[in-house]
């Protein structure tokens, strides 16, 4: 059984015990987070997908770590200007583990 769901403006295929990078979510490592917007249920042979989401079904995860993704440089140079500017960014990520994927029952 897997299920596609939304979060941080990105979609994300998961199964149990499954870990993966998020945009960060508040908590602490060790607390439990669930996801309730679910687009999309497989299980076997049955799908289900949402109109925009399952009715009733939810992704159970625990907070592995916080994390930072790689640093990104932004640099921009105006030729013949003498002008230049260099950005750097990294992006707070947190690494979850999927603990269970919860079906509605009909």
């Amino acid at each position: 059984m897997f299920a596609v769901f939304k979060t941080g403006g990105k979609q994300y295929r998961v199964a149990a015990d499954d870990k993966i990078t998020i945009m960060t979510v508040p908590g602490n490592p060790g607390d439990a987070v669930t996801f309730d917007d679910v687009l999309m249920l497989v299980d076997g042979d049955r799908t289900v997908v949402g109109a925009p989401s399952v009715a009733g079904a939810s992704v159970a995860a625990t907070i592995v770590e916080h994390d930072r993704g790689p640093k990104v440089i932004a640099f921009k140079k105006r030729r013949r200007k003498n002008s230049k500017r260099k950005r750097g960014h990294r992006q707070d990520l947190t690494i979850v583990r999927i603990t269970g994927i919860n079906a509605p029952a009909a």
